[in-house]
């Protein structure tokens, strides 16, 4: 079809458009407005490897690990403690020192789902760790800065206070398994070279032994003694005063420009698949239409 004609059948359904696009920006708009708002609580940390007198530094003897310089995933410390945020035990935490299993509840029980299967005679079974597993993979936001080494921590939740508490409660979470990890790794080294020492006679090998031994001692002292050892905090947690998710200006402007430009995509279509629809003739009230002269001249005749 050429396309002047294909615009011309879109021309020709103008109305039609127009009134579908009206329709489905004031349903869109009241499915925005009416969305539960939620508050972002937000932290950046970075790797403490960055920081000269860091732990993982100090306890490596001053040597500092060549890395790739093209690799932008974390490593070291820092990636475990990413790990630990997402982890099982960091589940159970959220579970045993907040309430986030009677929010999950009460969002199953007040959802369409939870209604309906409450009408139905079967109720929802109240949240357990699985939902909270669930809940923090969809919720926790990690990302990356591409100009710096800080990466930024996000929750949202509807309650200001519990989004700043879980967010708090994450990044300390993170930080102990990592230096109790550390520690332990430590102990048993220190233990084991201990061990050697008592029964080691040899002058020879014992001194390399006692050097080893005191390289881990030192390892223990630094972090148990080092305020961050794996992620130090460039911003602490905070929250707006104001809810900001889901943006509602920034939804109302893409639906103000997307559902137009879709409902004119589906006249094309109509008018590709049909045909160009006809033309409505407008006359006033009352007026006649005049005969054709090649039927006029075929009834005279």
């Amino acid at each position: 079809m050429p396309l002047e004609l294909l615009l011309l059948g879109v021309w020709r359904l103008r109305w039609q458009v127009a009134s579908a696009a009206l329709a489905f920006l004031l349903l869109g708009a009241t499915l925005v407005i009416l969305w539960p708002r939620q508050y972002v609580a937000e932290a950046v940390v970075a790797p403490a490897e960055t920081t000269g007198l860091a732990a993982s530094t100090l306890i490596q003897g001053g040597l500092v690990m060549p890395g790739g310089l093209l690799d932008t995933r974390a490593g070291g410390n820092f990636a475990i403690y990413l790990a630990a945020l997402r982890s099982p035990e960091a589940v159970a935490m959220l579970a045993r020192d907040t309430d986030i299993l009677t929010e999950l509840s009460r969002q199953k029980r007040e959802g369409a789902t939870g209604r309906l299967r409450t009408l139905a005679g079967f109720p929802p079974s109240p949240a357990d760790l699985d939902d909270v597993d669930r809940w923090l993979d969809r919720n926790l936001g990690v990302t990356q800065s591409l100009a710096t080494v800080t990466t930024s921590l996000s929750i949202p939740h509807p309650d200001r206070l519990a989004a700043l508490d879980i967010l708090r409660r994450l990044h300390a979470f993170g930080e102990a398994q990592v230096r109790t990890s550390l520690d332990d790794l430590a102990r048993r080294r220190v233990a084991a070279l201990e061990a050697r020492l008592a029964t080691e006679r040899d002058i020879y090998l014992r001194t390399p032994i006692y050097e080893l031994l005191a390289q881990h001692q030192r390892a223990a002292v630094i972090a148990s003694a080092d305020e961050a050892v794996a992620a130090r905090l460039v911003s602490a947690p905070s929250a707006g005063l104001w809810p900001a998710l889901p943006n509602r200006p920034l939804l109302l402007m893409l639906l103000a420009v997307a559902v137009p430009l879709a409902c004119t995509l589906l006249a094309a279509c109509r008018v590709l698949l049909f045909g160009v629809p006809a033309a409505r003739e407008s006359r006033p009230a009352g007026a006649r239409i005049a005969p054709s002269p090649i039927l006029a001249r075929k009834r005279e005749e």
